[in-house]
């Protein structure tokens, strides 16, 4: 893994970066395949069960309060005891909640599982961004964070490919079974790999040089309570609040939707759903490159980022109206062009903390910002639940998407006008 040499002279910088991106893309594949399944079983267990509407999104609200408390604390977690062992522990606890729903029988049964997963999954992002601003300068986070964070659409993609296999052949809990031993394969290649840059013994000295190519930052450790007081933080933990929720609406709706609106079932989501998910994948990668772009172009950081960020919120918008689209493909359309905007959108936002904040407290403030994304999505929970029992439309719920991501970037805007790096004081 040495650096080489160009026939113009130039030290070519060497990969292993590439290689973190990679193990944190494929325990995205693994999470959002453990996250998800539960929205394509909805129907047959909502069967089984005699679930309502309310009941299925008081499962959901239980995911999303775990994963508030977890997300915000898991932040800290990453800060004190690293990436490395904090990112397992998360991980370990996330697989154990996962295979918990086998062993469920009741409503009660679902919920506690769904919040053990959720205590679990509330490590993967603080991790995940704290390891891209160890490994990554600043010019290249948008980039990797954007394709790490695609490894949530491969496992959006993944899951109605391999669950109804599963659970048409072996049964509903044998599939959280299979999926969840499948899935802890990752860890032992994550504990043997990951180090940070200037422990890692793969590391040529040009790539650990590239790496460290910003200007230092402090290491002091910096508290909770003075990050509340900075309004950067605001910006981000606010533009989470509004976004996340969409997401979360898409990943534990979306096959209901297109059940109750096209007739499709756990035999006929596959196609659709691998559609939208290619669409995001596509969305997240782009939304990472084009910031990256603008600022290698000469742009700086506040003008590449909110430009990209405005692109897809304007990209979002014409989903206000997939509900009265007749026709499959088109709504499918539709609905990728919307979660191609978040992912975009969102592989931008995750990058604020790195951009604005040291190293040192990155992990805190995704944490602050993931907490008040979880407590939006628990309100989307509610919402949903309440507009489907009552209207029985998804309507109001997708206006309320489309217009999300503008209502974010003017709060970012407003909070952080010009992405200066944050004044903490004492």
């Amino acid at each position: 893994m040495g650096s080489e040499t160009t026939e113009t002279g130039a030290v070519r910088v060497g990969m292993v970066r590439w290689i973190v991106v990679a193990l944190l893309f494929t325990a995205m594949v693994i999470n959002y395949v453990d996250r998800g399944m539960l929205g394509f079983l909805k129907s047959d267990l909502s069967k089984e069960f005699g679930w309502s509407e309310t009941d299925y999104a008081d499962i959901v609200l239980c995911f999303q309060a775990a994963y508030a408390v977890s997300y915000v604390a898991f932040g800290r977690v990453m800060d004190k005891i690293g990436v490395r062992w904090g990112y397992a522990l998360a991980f370990a606890i996330w697989t154990l909640g996962h295979m918990a729903h086998s062993a469920a029988r009741s409503l009660v049964g679902f919920m506690i599982a769904r919040a053990i997963l959720g205590v679990g999954e509330g490590g993967a992002f603080p991790g995940s961004i704290k390891a891209v601003a160890e490994w990554f300068p600043r010019k290249e986070r948008a980039y990797a964070t954007g394709l790490f964070n695609a490894g949530s659409n491969i496992g959006a993609i993944v899951t109605p490919l391999v669950v109804p296999f599963l659970a048409l052949t072996y049964g509903w809990q044998m599939a959280f079974i299979i999926t969840g031993l499948a899935s802890l394969l990752w860890l032992p290649l994550w504990i043997i790999v990951y180090r940070r840059p200037r422990e890692s013994k793969l590391l040529s000295p040009a790539e650990l040089a590239h790496i460290e190519s910003d200007p230092p930052d402090t290491t002091e450790k910096i508290g909770w309570l003075r990050l509340l007081r900075v309004r950067e933080t605001w910006a981000y933990a606010l533009g989470k609040f509004l976004i996340d929720p969409i997401w979360w609406m898409f990943l534990f709706w979306l096959p209901d939707f297109l059940g109750k609106r096209h007739g499709l079932d756990l035999k006929s989501f596959g196609p659709p759903l691998v559609v939208i998910y290619l669409l995001s994948d596509v969305g997240s990668v782009a939304g990472g490159w084009l910031s990256s772009k603008l600022i290698h172009r000469g742009a700086t950081v506040n003008r590449a980022r909110k430009l990209t960020m405005l692109v897809c919120a304007l990209c979002a918008t014409p989903v206000a109206f997939a509900a009265f689209a007749d026709q499959l493909w088109v709504a499918v359309l539709i609905i990728g062009l919307a979660t191609a905007a978040h992912q975009g959108f969102s592989a931008n936002l995750y990058t604020l903390p790195s951009d604005v904040f040291p190293r040192s407290a990155v992990g805190s403030v995704v944490g602050i910002g993931g907490m008040l994304g979880a407590i939006g999505g628990m309100v989307m929970a509610k919402y949903a639940g309440y507009v489907l029992d009552k209207l029985g439309t998804y309507t109001p719920i997708f206006v309320v998407a489309a217009t999300a991501y503008l209502l974010a970037l003017l709060v970012v805007h407003l909070l952080s006008p010009r992405m200066e790096p944050a004044q903490i004081k004492d």
